[in-house]
């Protein structure tokens, strides 16, 4: 394995980690809004676009 391998194999477990942690992100990020959406549809707030 020669010094372009191993550059390849970096790259590829950085934008792995980079995209991993990305989801996680979303995947996180998502759950909390859920909950502050529920906290505030128990405060009795609606959402404008359901107002209908």
């Amino acid at each position: 394995m020669d010094r372009h391998d191993l550059f390849v194999l970096a790259a590829y477990g950085v934008a792995f980690l980079g995209i991993a942690g990305l989801a996680l992100w979303v995947a996180i990020d998502g759950r909390l809004r859920r909950r502050e959406l529920a906290a505030l549809d128990a405060q009795g707030v609606r959402r404008r676009s359901n107002a209908r």
